[in-house]
C-alpha cells in the first residue's frame, strides 16, 4: 500500500476530527446526580481547604507582625510554669478540636456522598457491562431476552433519566472509566467486576476517557456517552438489534467480499455475514458511530481510509493490524462499512 494513501486519507480525517472537536469534560459542571453529588464534595473541601489555609497564614502573619515590647516578653517569660504550661495547652487544645471537627464533617459528607451515589440505580436499572482493552471499549446491553442483548463499542447510548447500572471489567490491564460530567472514576480490573451507578439527566453528548494509564495508546482511549430522549433510544436499540444491511451499490458488495476475504473476519464481526472475530470491535453498525479507534479519528470517509491504510501510524502499538490492500480494494471496503448504518 502506497504511504501516500494513508497520509492523505489521514489528513482528511484529522482535519475533520479538529472540526468538529467537541468541548472539553469537566465534573465542574455536573449533568447528572452523581456528577452533582461529586461535585458538592470537591467545592466543600475546597472551600474548607482554603479557608484552613488562610486562618494558617492570618496567624502566622499576626506573629511575624506582631512586636512585643521588653515589658510584655518579661511579663510573659516571669509567669510560673503552670501559667505558660496553660496558655498552651488551651491553644494547642483549640487547635486539635477544630482540625477533628473538620475532619469529622469531610469524613461524614464523603460517606454520605458515597451512599447516595450506591444509590442512584434504583430497582430496575439499565445493566451495561463495559470492558476495556488495550485500547478501545467493548459495550455489551444485558437483557433477560437473549434476542435483545446488544454488543457494541466505544459508544454508550442512553436514556435521559433512566438509572443505569455499569459492570466494569477489564480484558487485559487495570483502565479507569470516567466521564466527567456524568460520574466519577472507577478502575476497570483484571479478575473483578467493578461498579457505577449513574443518572444521565439531559439529552447530549459527553466525553468520556480512560483515566488510569494503560499503555503506549493511554491517551487515545476515549468514548462518548450519548443520551438520547427515552423514545429515540429505543428506536436506536432496536435498529442496533438488526444484522447489517445487504450493501445496495456494487461498490459496497466488492467491499463486502473484500473485507470477508481477508483477515478482518479473524477479529471483528459483522452480524449477518461470516465475519464472527471477537477480538475485535463488533462492526455490525460502525458507520452510524461519531468516531473511530476509541475517538482517535473521526468516522468520515478520510478517516476510515487513513485508519485502514495504516493504523500503526494513526496509533502506534493498537491491535489492529496493517492490511495489505491496493487503493481499488481499500475504496471498496470504505463503501462496505460506511454503509453499515
Amino acid at each position: 500500500m502506497p504511504s501516500s494513501i494513508g497520509l492523505r486519507a489521514l489528513a482528511g480525517g484529522m482535519s475533520a476530527l479538529a472540526g468538529g472537536c467537541s468541548a472539553l469534560p469537566s465534573a465542574l459542571s455536573p449533568e447528572g446526580p452523581a456528577a452533582e453529588h461529586i461535585a458538592r464534595l470537591f467545592w466543600l473541601f475546597t472551600i474548607v481547604s482554603a479557608a484552613v489555609w488562610l486562618l494558617v497564614i492570618i496567624g502566622l502573619a499576626a506573629a511575624l507582625l506582631r512586636h512585643r515590647s521588653q515589658e510584655e516578653l518579661a511579663a510573659f517569660l516571669a509567669l510560673p510554669n503552670r501559667g505558660r504550661d496553660a496558655i498552651a495547652a488551651r491553644i494547642i487544645g483549640g487547635s486539635v478540636a477544630v482540625t477533628a471537627a473538620v475532619l469529622v464533617v469531610l469524613t461524614a459528607q464523603s460517606y454520605f456522598t458515597g451512599k447516595s451515589l450506591a444509590d442512584l440505580a434504583g430497582r430496575d436499572p439499565l445493566t451495561i457491562e463495559v470492558t476495556g482493552w488495550q485500547w478501545w471499549w467493548e459495550v455489551r446491553y444485558e437483557n433477560a431476552g437473549p434476542s435483545r442483548m446488544l454488543i457494541t463499542a466505544n459508544e454508550i447510548h442512553l436514556p435521559a433519566g433512566a438509572p443505569v447500572l455499569l459492570k466494569l471489567a477489564s480484558g487485559d490491564v487495570i483502565h479507569s472509566f470516567w466521564v466527567p460530567k456524568l460520574a466519577g472514576k472507577e478502575d476497570l480490573i483484571p479478575g473483578r467486576e467493578n461498579y457505577l451507578r449513574l443518572v444521565a439527566r439531559t439529552p447530549g453528548i459527553y466525553r468520556g476517557q480512560c483515566a488510569e494509564f494503560c499503555g503506549l495508546q493511554h491517551a487515545h482511549m476515549g468514548l462518548r456517552v450519548i443520551v438520547d430522549r427515552p423514545e429515540d433510544f429505543d428506536a436506536w436499540y432496536d435498529r442496533e438489534l438488526r444484522s447489517a444491511r445487504e450493501p445496495a451499490s456494487d461498490a459496497a458488495r466488492l467491499g463486502r467480499d473484500v473485507f470477508l476475504s481477508h483477515t478482518c473476519v479473524t477479529c471483528h464481526t459483522v452480524r449477518g455475514t461470516d465475519a464472527q472475530g471477537k477480538t475485535g470491535p463488533d462492526l455490525t453498525h460502525i458507520a452510524s458511530r461519531v468516531s473511530l479507534a476509541a475517538e482517535t479519528l473521526p468516522n468520515t470517509p478520510g478517516g476510515l481510509g487513513g485508519w485502514l491504510a495504516d493504523p500503526q501510524r494513526i496509533k502506534p502499538g493498537a491491535k489492529m493490524p496493517s492490511t495489505d490492500l491496493s487503493p481499488a480494494e481499500l475504496n471498496a471496503i470504505i463503501a462496505y462499512i460506511e454503509a453499515l448504518q
